[in-house]
């Protein structure tokens, strides 16, 4: 059982270990598995860096993000969507003609369709490392070509096919195109890995991570 200072520490120790951050940026508190992280960056990037190197640390529950970006201000937002356009462009997993874009005071919105999820990280990805963003939002649908019935069976197969998971604590039900999960994970990492994994799925259009994550915590003195 992690206390909530140790639980600090080891998120504080994870954001130290990332080569893209300066830990003395960014302030860690944690209370019952809830870790905020504070503080400011001068890259949208270092911002998602910090954010996942909080959810892979055992025993966390849930993240609060009031990390500022603190950019140049030497791009316009038409600059900006010109640097976003060429990264899109340039990134063949993109199905670049699918997707819109718009972008307000630094703030880039994606919308569109495409048939894989891989593709609608693949977009945001690409596009996080641009000079002066100041966040991404990404509204872009999935709509698979294939509309197979989902195989339950083979869901439960990949997830069981990963060591990390306890898989047996884990619950799949298939509406249409659909996959809920539910049951509970010992971190939010897990959670994470679990969507990830069924994600892979063929026909997939959505899903519904309910997994709680559980953990216990000692009573700090």
């Amino acid at each position: 059982m992690k206390t909530n200072e140790e639980l600090q520490r080891d998120v504080q120790n994870a954001i130290k270990w990332e080569p893209q951050l300066h830990a003395a940026e960014i302030g860690v508190t944690a209370k019952d598995g809830i870790v905020t992280l504070m503080g400011t960056v001068d890259a949208y990037y270092k911002k998602i860096e910090a954010e996942n190197a909080a959810k892979n640390v055992d025993g966390v529950k849930a993240v609060v993000e009031e990390i500022e970006v603190r950019y140049s201000n030497d791009s316009s937002d038409e600059d900006i969507a010109n640097s976003a356009l060429k990264a899109l462009i340039y990134n063949l997993a993109v199905p670049h003609e699918s997707i819109q874009m718009k972008v307000e005071k630094g703030w880039i919105t994606l919308e569109g369709q495409v048939t894989w999820n891989y593709q609608k990280e693949a977009a945001e990805k690409s596009i996080r490392h641009i000079k002066d963003i100041k966040g991404v939002t990404n509204h872009i649908r999935i709509k698979a070509e294939i509309q197979n019935e989902i195989d339950k069976k083979n869901i439960k197969k990949a997830l069981a096919s990963n060591w990390t998971l306890h898989s047996e604590n884990i619950f799949v039900r298939v509406e249409g195109q659909k996959v809920i999960l539910t049951g509970a994970v010992s971190s939010l990492y897990q959670k994470n890995l679990a969507e990830k994994i069924v994600w892979k799925t063929p026909g997939i259009w959505s899903v519904d991570n309910q997994l709680v994550v559980e953990h216990k915590y000692a009573i700090s003195e």
